[in-house]
């Protein structure tokens, strides 16, 4: 029994210094600028993509103290301490529940939302020259084209949607390449291909779901690290629960006697204090 809790010692201090970390990784993400990073960030200024930002930046800090806490009353193994450790940090664990909860929803509904985004932006040679020379060099980088499609330039095509095709581009029968990483545009299917010098070629990949990813990443990674914090939380208050209740799981010492009739006797071991 006193191996066991001692290994149950030892683990609380480990999961509560791995608590103190994950509150650590709490502030560090919420005040990172990685929405700083979305490519024509300009395009998605109506979205809200600093969702769960403030979660973080008030619950990290409240993590490190708790956990700061839990911590120094694991390695004293004093009960009371461990009590309030426990209860504290459920009452912050049920908030950031609470709070983060719409998170989920926000996720849900990006896609959506981007959507309408890609859908006033076109045709995109009448959009703002900003907007225009970031995505030709998203186009240029990522090899894509358009938001939906090319057609989402109209008639006036950027250099960076051009792609040149496999020179066995005339075995296909449709009009795209080999590995379908090009398509001819105004082709005439219906009469014989054209020279390749001719034809116009451009990226078969739409730009749009690399940008939806560059923005769902952001709250991706917050809903991800709320998750493990609570993981992390729920094991802790077990362990700390199981440390400081300990007095109503753990069996008494006992010692047997035997009185001067046989009759066997057990009462508790005294305590050495």
């Amino acid at each position: 029994m006193a191996r066991c809790r001692s290994y149950l010692r030892g683990l609380s201090i480990c999961v509560t210094a791995l608590l103190l970390v994950s509150g650590v990784v709490l502030i560090g993400v919420g005040f990172s600028s990685i929405d700083g990073n979305i490519p024509v960030a300009e395009l998605f200024e109506q979205l809200s993509t600093s969702d769960g930002l403030l979660v973080l930046q008030v619950f990290g800090p409240i993590t490190v103290v708790l956990a700061v806490l839990g911590i120094c009353a694991a390695a004293l193994d004093y009960k009371p301490l461990l009590l309030l450790f426990s209860a504290l940090i459920f009452i912050e664990f049920v908030a950031m529940m609470v709070v983060a909860s719409p998170l989920v929803q926000v996720q849900s509904q990006m896609d959506g939302a981007v959507d309408e985004v890609f859908l006033k932006a076109t045709p995109l040679h009448t959009a703002e020259d900003y907007v225009q020379r970031e995505l030709k060099k998203l186009q240029a980088s990522d090899s894509c084209c358009g938001l939906r499609s090319s057609e989402d330039w109209g008639d006036q095509l950027p250099d960076s949607c051009m792609c040149t095709p496999d020179p066995d581009w005339r075995s296909r029968p449709a009009n795209s390449s080999l590995d379908g990483s090009c398509v001819m545009v105004d082709a005439d299917l219906s009469s014989p291909l054209p020279h390749a010098s001719d034809a116009s070629w451009v990226h078969a990949n739409p730009c749009g779901p690399i940008l939806k990813s560059h923005l769902s990443f952001p709250i991706k990674l917050r809903i991800g690290i709320i998750s493990a914090f609570a993981t992390i939380t729920i094991t802790a208050i077990i362990l700390c629960l199981s440390l400081g209740l300990e007095k109503y799981w753990k069996k008494p010492a006992v010692e047997m006697t035997i009185d001067d009739f046989n009759r066997v006797k057990y009462q508790p071991k005294p305590s050495l204090t």
